[in-house]
């Protein structure tokens, strides 16, 4: 059944983000405009924030009846089509069930061992598993620490890996040095796409909820539990159901004081931390297009805080250039029919939107890092798969350069992976005459780069380098801010973009980077 666009509506000056809800197989038009309030300030003060178009229904028409020569077939989204590929299935709808054929599978310390447990239970303790060559293991949660269960979790993954002959184990032995290690990556997601294993069209499961990080690759990726692994160890199949999917149009000039991170906060805020719950999140526009690989995997790394099951962002010519050299897998992408069926659809200007925070307790509880100036924090957290790739220090290392001044409240820094740590004392940064990340860190007088890894953005041990052991306020450019997240479960985590962060740290306060960069 075809599908009525919206009619237009000419949108206040002031407006940047209209929603427009479309309902599957029925035609939608958009009805008068309303004004929304939404508390987005540190004051709690109610402040009108946006414009927001909320189409009608109109009645549902009668199915459209095949015609003489077979059925009819309907137009897809970039999920529905993975799926679909994946299950050899020629249409596919939301809210089927289907077994799909998985490219990858990832697992890490932490989910790793249950995994196995559950494989070895189910299948045999002699049992092989379907494909040693599709199968990662990427050892980054619980690694820098004296913790024996944590060590211990890691020796698992490595008898597990020489037991079945894996071939992708990214292996640490030493962890007084990891630099001793070249097999050691750093955090499972930033390394999945480092070393190749994220593809165009390919479906990669993974036993951490932030596996969607690879949607920026225009695949299907979700996390998935330690049950669902086991079976997908023995077999290489999972059960999905298939999601209906959300479409955010991003479009305008991204303002230099803005990051993906922005972006994705900006969107949780609007639609709760509940909002897109299993559903697919496709991110398009201008906007999107002119985003890095590394932006764009910020932007999909958080689509699971508002509850969605997947993220995804159209290949294209970013996409294959980012690949060059790091896969020779062949691939094939796919891409939304021009008349596929979105559950809705919200757009945004993104040259109206300012630097945002996210404060504690919640991912969707926005408001503009202006807003929470008098906010005094104790202590700046950057890394993790969020906001520790090398990108995301570079944009640190640009607000401490531009400013000329010293941290004023302790600053650490964690490269997701080895390879962002190389990159932080090899790469000059712009502008800078030469200067590496890591001299311009030294300089603002942070903390001297951690070891690579997930560490405190999930807590952790107590050892755990940078851990909030006492009940601090933190600006962090990690992706969850629940209390007892970074370890204390009084602390106050403030979500934000490496921009954010960086400034915040030079004034002890939450503070807008347009601060330091204009």
């Amino acid at each position: 059944m075809t599908m009525a666009t919206s009619s237009a509506i000419n949108l206040p000056s002031s407006s940047f983000f209209h929603k427009k809800e479309v309902g599957q197989g029925i035609s939608a038009f958009s009805s008068n405009s309303s004004q929304f309030s939404a508390s987005s300030n540190c004051n709690k003060q109610s402040t009108s924030n946006c414009t927001r178009i909320v189409s009608v229904m109109a009645p549902q028409q009668s199915q459209r009846k095949p015609s003489a020569t077979g059925s009819v077939k309907n137009a897809m989204t970039m999920t529905e089509k993975i799926l679909a590929r994946a299950s050899e299935k020629p249409q596919l709808n939301p809210g089927d069930n289907v077994w799909v054929n998985v490219d990858v599978l990832m697992t890490h310390d932490v989910c790793g061992p249950g995994s196995f447990g559950i494989f070895k239970k189910e299948f045999g303790q002699n049992a092989k598993v379907w494909d040693r060559e599709k199968i990662v293991i990427i050892p980054d949660h619980y690694i820098f620490t004296s913790d024996e269960r944590a060590n211990r979790n890691v020796d698992i993954l490595r008898d597990y890996a020489k037991e079945q002959d894996i071939k992708y184990f990214y292996d640490i032995t030493d962890l007084s040095d990891f630099k001793v290690n070249p097999d050691y990556k750093g955090v499972c997601h930033v390394a999945l796409a480092q070393e190749g294993h994220c593809r165009p069209g390919e479906v990669l499961l993974g036993t951490d909820s932030h596996t969607c990080n690879a949607g920026a690759f225009g695949q299907f990726a979700t996390g998935i539990g330690n049950t669902d692994a086991g079976f997908v160890l023995g077999t290489g199949k999972i059960l999905l159901k298939v999601p209906p999917t959300l479409r955010f149009v991003m479009d305008g000039e991204m303002p230099d004081y803005l990051l993906a991170k922005d972006l994705i906060l900006q969107i949780i805020g609007e639609i709760s931390v509940a909002g897109a719950t299993y559903k697919s999140m496709e991110f398009v526009g201008s906007t999107v297009e002119s985003l890095t690989m590394e932006e764009r995997m910020t932007l999909c790394n958080m689509v699971v805080e508002a509850g969605g099951k997947n993220g995804v962002v159209p290949a294209d010519t970013t996409t294959f250039k980012y690949l060059e050299g790091k896969t020779t897998v062949p691939y094939e992408p796919v891409y939304s029919d021009r008349d596929a069926r979105f559950l809705s659809e919200y757009r945004f200007d993104v040259s109206k939107l300012e630097p945002l925070v996210a404060k504690p307790h919640s991912p969707d509880n926005r408001a503009l890092a202006r807003e929470c100036k008098d906010v005094k924090i104790d202590r700046v957290y950057i890394g993790s798969c969020t906001g520790g790739k090398t990108e995301d220090f570079l944009a640190v290392a640009k607000v401490f350069l531009a400013s000329g001044k010293k941290v004023k409240v302790p600053t650490f820094l964690v490269p997701a992976t080895q390879k962002v740590w190389v990159d932080l004392y090899t790469l000059p940064v712009p502008g800078s005459g030469g200067k590496t990340c890591a001299q311009i860190f030294e300089e603002a007088g942070c903390d001297t780069p951690g070891s690579p890894g997930c560490g405190a953005c999930l807590g952790g041990p107590r050892d755990t380098y940078a851990r909030m052991n006492e009940a601090q306020v933190c600006v962090s450019t990690t992706n969850r801010n629940f209390p007892g997240r970074m370890g204390h479960k009084e602390g106050q985590i403030y979500l934000a973009s490496p921009y954010t962060a960086a400034a915040s740290a030079l004034t002890g306060f939450v503070t807008d980077p347009r601060e330091f960069l204009h």
